[in-house]
């Protein structure tokens, strides 16, 4: 295997060394797998698509990242629950759907019944319903599976903005 040789500056050495120790002692791995990273990206940004970091799990959740192109947004709300549809398409032609749903806001009262208009007054003994929030990730192959789950309203909008023709590709 060829050797290459990278000329770090003073002021970078730290990161260098934290990057190797993260990597189990392999810069190289290190190395590559940042220009991987980096060269996905750009060539994502250059095609249109745009670098995209959403939560998913329970609670807050935890970061996951992807390249996609931002198709429409629903949002439904309810007496106890807020729920958030966000449609992306990815660089592979496939629909990537975030849901992020509220934890359960309906107030009861200590025996579990709904607190009525004492609750939002404050009186009595209340608590919050038990219901976390969390959020998923899916990705669907095709429109007849994204139209499974979403809301009519956004897979509306978002089948009319699929079926169109990008900018690059009308011929005039």
């Amino acid at each position: 295997m060829p050797n290459k040789t990278i000329y770090v500056s003073d002021g970078d050495l730290p990161l260098y060394g934290r990057a190797q120790e993260l990597a189990g002692g392999n810069l190289s791995a290190a190395i590559s797998a940042a220009l991987r990273r980096y060269v996905d990206v750009e060539e994502g940004r250059r095609e249109g698509f745009d670098e995209v970091v959403v939560r998913v799990g329970p609670g807050r959740g935890r970061k996951v990242r992807f390249t996609g192109i931002f198709l429409g947004e629903w949002v439904n709300t309810s007496y106890s629950r807020v729920e958030t549809f966000r449609v992306y398409r990815g660089r592979t032609g496939k629909f990537v759907v975030h849901v992020e749903r509220s934890p359960d806001y309906s107030i009861v009262n200590a025996e579990g019944k709904p607190a009525g208009w004492r609750g939002y007054l404050g009186i009595g003994a209340i608590s919050y319903g038990t219901t976390p929030g969390e959020s998923t990730l899916e990705v669907v192959d095709s429109l007849d599976e994204l139209r499974a789950r979403i809301p009519p309203q956004l897979y509306d909008s978002v089948a009319t903005s699929a079926r169109q023709p990008a900018v690059e590709d009308l011929e005039i």
